[in-house]
């Protein structure tokens, strides 16, 4: 049985994310499988995955056979160095401009990540920390603290539903003018490989957790609806569910959405010669207070290129064939 006093580095941080980074070379379902079991204990009690552990926890592990240290160090030396667009910096924060097929760190079959990829590019950086995540396949604005007092601070703005943030999300379909409101509860399950997975669920379901987001439609074309989703609750895949169990799935969700329209979009034959092959989903905006000045920052970015020209494309009528 190993055992680790939580420290300074490690306050705020989830239970998952903080045994990743203290077990070197544990894989990421092997870090879920031990949590769900209840062989992970925190000052003695059983934990969930998504659990903030406080400077001076004690948290038990059971023995686990994992790399050898070397290798994993090895692995790490081969992450590519990558700095991103940047939307803002100071000395306590960095917010970035994420790109669609890029994770926020490694883990369940990815080697690395965005945090990993900014740590190599700055080896001089004492902190940086993941502030939020987003899904993969996202684009947009992602936070990273340079500071662990920044960190602590923007993790319970998030917690405490602070930040403003909106999305821009391409569905299929004429979403109706009138749904401007979904508050639809959500229940999270763990597939057997660790991955995340989504219901909507009744609102007195035991497990369902309250949901709500706000929906205002932003452009109608071909058949199409660009909407902007601004979220009051931060649920895992809640815009993707939400949309989903609507009627109305977002353009090329892998999870969730019209496959056979994705399949179309990915081989150009939705929008005849564009291929577009990932989620239509792009962090557009971020509002939130500094965690030095406190004063009200609001950040954005617009749409990503293949993005843009999709919906450009959707939007122009098609020329009728010549004989």
């Amino acid at each position: 049985m190993r055992q680790f006093v939580v420290d300074e580095a490690g306050e705020g941080q989830r239970l998952d994310n903080y045994l990743m980074r203290e077990l070197k070379g544990a894989p990421k379902t092997l870090v879920y499988r031990i949590i769900r079991s209840g062989e992970v204990r925190v000052n003695k009690g059983r934990a969930s995955a998504d659990t903030r552990v406080v400077s001076g926890d004690v948290v038990r592990v059971p023995p686990l056979r994992l790399a050898d240290p070397a290798v994993a160090a090895e692995a790490a030396g081969r992450v590519p160095p990558r700095e991103f667009p940047v939307v803002f910096e100071d000395e306590h924060l960095l917010a970035i401009a994420k790109p669609a097929g890029v994770a926020v760190h490694g883990g369940s079959g990815v080697s690395f990540g965005v945090i990993e990829q900014l740590r190599r590019a700055r080896p001089t950086a004492k902190f940086l920390e993941l502030v939020h995540r987003l899904d993969k396949e996202t684009s947009g604005i992602l936070l990273v603290a340079k500071k662990r007092s920044a960190l602590t601070k923007l993790q319970d703005q998030f917690r405490q539903r602070d930040t403003g943030k909106t999305y821009a999300a391409l569905v299929i379909g004429d979403w109706p003018e009138s749904l401007k409101v979904i508050d639809v509860a959500l229940h999270k399950t763990l597939d057997g490989e660790g991955e995340r997975r989504v219901h909507a669920v009744a609102a007195d379901h035991p497990d369902g957790r309250r949901s709500i987001s706000l929906v205002r439609v932003v452009q109608r074309a071909g058949g199409y609806t660009l909407l902007d989703v601004t979220i009051k609750t931060g649920r895992t895949h809640q815009i993707r569910v939400h949309l989903q169990q609507a009627g109305h799935p977002i353009v090329g969700d892998d999870k969730y959405g019209d496959f056979a329209v994705n399949r179309a979009m990915a081989r150009g034959e939705a929008v005849a010669g564009l291929r577009f092959g990932r989620m239509f989903l792009h962090a557009r905006r971020l509002a939130f207070d500094h965690p030095d000045s406190g004063a009200r920052i609001e950040l954005a970015t617009p749409l990503p290129e293949d993005c843009a020209t999709l919906l450009a494309r959707l939007a122009t009528p098609a020329s009728p064939s010549t004989a």
